[in-house]
């Protein structure tokens, strides 16, 4: 496999598995929770190193998988106290995991090299050369990774389609009907975390967080429907993957940069040009309506 295909499938890979839960956060309101992962993971990964001293993939994996877990978990048991909305909810507790994962590093493992670099921004460049050898062949470690990943949002997304559904639209009919908006959600807000955490060490957290809520708050504009919403969020994530891939090999510039500028760059076109809320629409809209009602006003006259 060359090295530019590996790169454009971890990103369109990752733009699949973001796409389909993107779409949720945003309707939700809950698109911080993605950065807040990024940075409740470092608790997890220095305790792995200090368990073990690796800095081994799947172990730093499992570390920050599970301390992304907790995050969204306590996120979400503060929320459904009543007593803070879910912007406060957020602020209150990555912070204070990552402030843990701080005072472990400078107490702990000072001077030690964790690549946290690497975990927050990531280089999707560097993706071709981490492999591992299955049955004697080389394999990109991210495309086993990410596609395990897609897979299983595809299958929760399958079997719980219209729980999820309900829980988003109308919480309350939820409830009525037996189903537990909480669970629903608490499964979403995991399902996210281990997006987010598998994908942090092939292209940082920059791009995930991108790949999350951009495609999915540009779909917001152009859908109404919630099927198409995610179809067009995860066609968004390909598109910013290989129009973001040709424009830094033809510019020299950073890959995850330019795949984060072109989807940024739809998103700017669906807020000037989508069908019912573009700027540019509503005001070509609102110009024919006046146009409209000056011809029967000059035909009187």
């Amino acid at each position: 496999m060359s090295d530019d295909l590996a790169i454009i499938l971890t990103a369109g890979l990752l733009g699949t598995a973001a796409g389909l839960l993107g779409p949720f956060l945003v309707l939700r309101r809950q698109v911080l929770l993605s950065d807040a992962v990024s940075h409740a993971v470092l608790p997890g990964i220095v305790i792995v190193f200090l368990l073990f001293g690796s800095r081994a993939p799947v172990p730093v994996i499992i570390g920050a998988a599970v301390f992304a877990v907790i995050c969204v978990l306590g996120i979400e048991a503060i929320r459904n106290t009543g007593l803070v909305h879910s912007d406060a909810a957020i602020g209150l507790v990555f912070p204070t995991l990552f402030a843990l994962g701080v005072l472990g590093v400078t107490e702990f493992a000072e001077g030690v090299h964790l690549d946290l670099d690497s975990t927050i921004y990531g280089e999707i460049a560097f993706t071709p050369f981490r492999t591992w050898e299955v049955f004697g062949v080389e394999v990109v470690r991210s495309l086993p990774l990410l596609g395990a990943v897609t897979a299983l949002n595809v299958l929760l997304l399958a079997l719980f389609w219209k729980e999820i559904k309900v829980t988003t639209f109308d919480p309350s009919f939820a409830r009525v009907n037996g189903i537990s908006p909480v669970v629903i959600s608490r499964c979403i807000l995991v399902a996210v975390a281990i997006t987010a955490v598998t994908a942090f060490e092939s292209v940082g957290a920059i791009l995930v967080v991108t790949m999350l809520i951009v495609p999915a708050a540009t779909s917001y504009l152009l859908t109404v429907r919630l099927l198409p919403m995610v179809l067009v969020s995860v066609g968004i994530g390909w598109i910013s993957a290989m129009g973001g891939y040709s424009f830094a090999i033809s510019m020299d510039a950073s890959i995850g940069g330019s795949m984060g500028m072109v989807a940024a760059a739809c998103f700017v076109l669906a807020l000037l040009f989508a069908p019912r809320y573009g700027f540019v629409t509503r005001a070509l809209v609102r110009a024919r309506r006046r146009s409209a009602a000056r011809k029967p006003a000059e035909a009187g006259t």
